[in-house]
């Protein structure tokens, strides 16, 4: 999953568009449930070496809430890193360069929704 099948997902899933927040940042996005406005998704682009990634440029990522037992399980898998600017014992990061799968990021973005109530 790439960043605008993030998107058109949150949208078509939740009815949560993208909110670009930060102008320092203009690609950072944060994915909000409609009924309560917590946040459920914080959508970057970051330095691969910020995230231990070898190569040059910016990896674009997605933080989800999880909890702490699966995080424990996703953290050993190519694809998946602490949470980068988020709480790295209920967050995780997901890299949205096809190193993840597409129903691993849905699964979890749907995890991370049910948990911001």
């Amino acid at each position: 999953m790439d960043r605008q099948a993030l998107i058109e997902y949150a949208l078509e899933r939740f009815g949560a568009e993208p909110e670009y927040l930060w102008k320092k940042y203009p690609r950072y996005f944060v994915l909000r449930r409609p009924d309560n406005g917590k946040w459920f998704a914080v959508a970057m682009d970051v330095p691969r070496d910020r995230l231990g990634l070898e190569g040059s440029g910016s990896a674009d990522i997605v933080n989800v809430k999880c909890g702490p037992i699966l995080l424990g399980s996703y953290l050993g898998r190519i694809g998946f890193l602490p949470a980068y600017r988020m709480s790295k014992t209920n967050w995780l990061s997901i890299r949205l360069d096809g190193a993840a799968a597409d129903e691993d990021i849905a699964a979890l973005l749907d995890i991370s929704y049910n948990q911001a109530k």
